[in-house]
């Protein structure tokens, strides 16, 4: 079974300005230490997913144009750097309309979740929005809030992709017991 990162886009991946809207390559900034951590845990066995709300994206205010030139260029950016995402999903409702496929519903991963063979008992979500604490507790998996703050419903909180790292490729829950039967 798959060990999956369900990990949000602005803000946890790549820096968010102000505007919320990462709609230039200027705008378009790592945060400290991300690709290399994603490298590492991708090589450490979990499966990455991109799960993200981009609000209108699409319309006036947000032509696809203006969302898909950085949109590409991070994913480039990583893919030269030995990182590929396994699906992408991105809702482009606003809060307002209540889909059902954006975050924190499961709605766009329904059929992700439905197609692959996932341990979501040892699988996470890591962003930086209760909202990215709040999908976790739908999937039933556990959230790792990538902010300062302490979270009580995440199993883990930091702002620090290196300190994330190490939580997650060095948990005491990864143990396995072994019996033997012997006649000896």
């Amino acid at each position: 079974m798959k060990q999956v990162l369900f990990i949000d886009r602005d803000g946890t991946i790549i820096i968010e300005p102000a505007d919320e809207q990462i709609d230039s390559l200027e705008k378009l900034e790592f945060l400290p230490y991300a690709i290399s951590s994603l490298k590492k845990l991708q090589d450490f066995g979990y499966e990455l997913v991109m799960v993200s709300n981009q609000d209108g994206r699409g319309t006036d205010s947000f032509p696809e144009d203006t969302f898909q030139i950085p949109h590409q260029k991070m994913l480039q950016t990583l893919k030269n750097e030995g990182i590929e995402f396994k699906e992408i999903f991105i809702d482009s409702s606003f809060p307002a309309d209540n889909s059902p496929y954006r975050k924190p519903n499961t709605g766009m991963l329904t059929s992700y979740l439905i197609g692959n063979s996932i341990d979501l008992w040892n699988s996470y979500t890591i962003g930086d929005r209760l909202t990215d604490v709040e999908l976790a507790k739908n999937l039933g998996c556990k959230a790792i809030y990538y902010s300062g703050q302490q979270n009580n419903e995440a199993v883990y909180s930091s702002s620090s992709w290196l300190e994330i790292t190490k939580f997650l490729t060095s948990r005491k829950d990864r143990e396995c017991v072994l019996s033997r039967n012997t006649k000896e």
